[in-house]
């Protein structure tokens, strides 16, 4: 960059000194011919020259005048000649009575005629006027009087040196401003050049657009520099996002708030939209200095939503472990009955509890259809009944299709009896009533608990993700499943809602789709 800048300079004070060069040297030129002119002039109109002309040898009087005039005015030749052009004064005296060498013009006519011309003292500016007789204004003679082309570049040779000092000035200036522009792109380019800056920036906005994962570049001023296609993606990102603050992107609160702070802790997770991300914060350092932050974010969506599935049937695979071990207790209790001869009552203990698993079974297994749904509905009826809850489906629970994915049903489901569960965990009567009535159009789910109940100023909050009726290390990792639910439920154009139960809790419904 340096020898470029050099370069440039050079190139331009070069330039200048020849157009400055090329400009003197027309104006020596011009002075030169007027200076010729006008000296002419007035040698032709000298009364001396007149009345020398009248004389039998004018030469005699014209030589000494002549002579005068060009030593006085510093020029090259003062010439006098009659219309035929012989000369009557001249720096050579042997050229004297010699016709005069070059163009005359339009002079002897009565004109001024000026041409750059080689003559006896070599090339010259000169200038040809005539010389009229007073009385009857004819012309007489011609007057020539030239400067030669080495007078003129002598004196062009002293204007050249102030333009030569002063281009040496600017060249000097100049290349001290280029160091200091390089040492300022060197500091600001931390020594890299322009192939090697390219060959970087080439491969880092290469890997930064390959990589699979979200990442948001942003500075002190908490400014987005650097947005890869992926966090576009996740965040729903504007096109003119780089350059903006994180405030200006029409982030969730959450996130935003997260950001700014700088406290986005491990693999915090925040719902954009309709995903749910995992979200990395860490700041960046240069040499010591703080220049931002790195984020980082995961689309934790779809392993949500198979968690939330596998969490499904591990809760039925431990309900169904206990339901085992129970089992073996009863069974042992019976055959323990037989053996003392109470066979009546052996029958009676045994066929009690098999008459409500059957029902509750024959309820889910009559009523609905899909097995993810049944599947759910059976593995949170062992679950209540391990946690001593009361879990009642509703008669009118019948699901014939699914308007939605399995998998959000099942997000939507578990996550509603799970918040159920745990608002009836603190009380006395532990009562959960479900109701699900599905079809291939629409989704209704009714979820009613006899705990504490909601507030209505809290109840449009109760779907923001972060949001608990938890407190201290209980909260810990709460506030996500409603707002999961919110989530799914907004992405299929449905809506959800709180009320009063009549159990006295809260009742939570799901509405998605239009019964046909």
């Amino acid at each position: 960059m340096f020898v470029l800048q050099l370069l440039a300079v050079v190139l331009v004070v070069v330039v200048a000194v020849v157009l400055a060069y090329v400009d003197a040297r027309r104006d020596q030129l011009e002075s030169a011919r007027l200076r010729s002119v006008n000296i002419a002039e007035a040698v032709a109109d000298a009364p001396d020259v007149v009345r020398a002309l009248d004389e039998p040898d004018p030469t005699r009087a014209i030589q000494p005048y002549a002579e005068r005039v060009r030593s006085d005015t510093r020029t090259d030749f003062v010439v006098v000649m009659g219309l035929d052009r012989t000369r009557y004064s001249h720096p050579d005296v042997s050229q004297l009575g010699k016709p005069f060498i070059g163009d005359l013009g339009g002079a002897p006519e009565g004109r001024v005629f000026t041409q750059e011309y080689t003559g006896t003292l070599g090339p010259s500016m000169r200038a040809v006027v005539p010389v009229r007789d007073g009385a009857r204004g004819e012309v007489v003679a011609l007057v020539s009087v030239g400067i030669t082309l080495e007078r003129i570049d002598r004196a062009l040779e002293q204007r050249l040196l102030p333009i030569g000092l002063a281009a040496v000035a600017v060249l000097g200036l100049g290349a001290a401003g280029a160091a200091l522009i390089s040492r300022r792109l060197r500091r600001q380019t931390h020594g890299l050049g322009a192939a090697e800056i390219t060959r970087m920036y080439e491969y880092y906005d290469s890997v930064l657009h390959a990589v699979r994962e979200g990442m948001l570049l942003v500075d002190v001023d908490d400014r987005v520099q650097l947005v890869n296609d992926e966090a576009h993606r996740l965040l729903g990102l504007p096109d003119d996002a780089v350059g903006r603050s994180l405030d200006e992107l029409g982030l969730p609160d959450g996130l935003t708030r997260s950001l700014l702070a700088g406290d986005a802790g491990p693999d915090e997770i925040h719902l954009v939209a309709d995903k749910v991300l995992l979200v990395n914060q860490a700041d960046a350092h240069w040499q010591g200095r703080d220049v931002g932050s790195v984020v980082t974010l995961r689309d934790h969506t779809e392993l949500r939503a198979v968690s939330g599935e596998l969490d499904t049937v591990r809760s039925l695979a431990e309900a169904l472990r206990a339901q085992n071990h129970e089992a073996s207790n009863r069974l042992h209790t019976v055959v323990s009955l037989i053996e003392l001869g109470r066979v009546d009552e052996a029958v009676a203990f045994a066929t009690e509890e098999l008459e409500t698993a059957q029902l509750i079974t024959d309820v889910v297994v009559g009523s609905v259809e899909e097995p993810v749904v049944a599947a759910v509905l059976l593995g949170k009826s062992a679950q209540a009944a391990e946690r001593g809850i009361d879990l009642v489906i509703d008669e009118d629970t019948a699901v014939s299709g699914l308007a939605v994915e399995p998998r959000d049903v099942v997000t939507i489901l578990g996550n509603l009896l799970d918040n159920a569960f745990d608002a009836v965990g603190a009380t006395d009567d532990r009562q959960v009533h479900v109701r699900v009535h599905a079809d291939a159009d629409t989704l209704e789910v009714d979820v009613d608990d006899s705990g504490a109940g909601l507030p209505e100023d809290v109840r449009d909050q109760v779907f923001r993700r972060g949001w608990s009726t938890k407190r201290g290390d209980q909260a810990v990792g709460r506030g996500l499943g409603l707002a999961l639910v919110g989530q799914v439920v907004r992405r299929y154009g449905g809506r959800v809602s709180v009320e009063d139960s009549p159990l006295g809790g809260a009742r939570f419904t799901v509405r998605i789709g239009e019964p046909s």
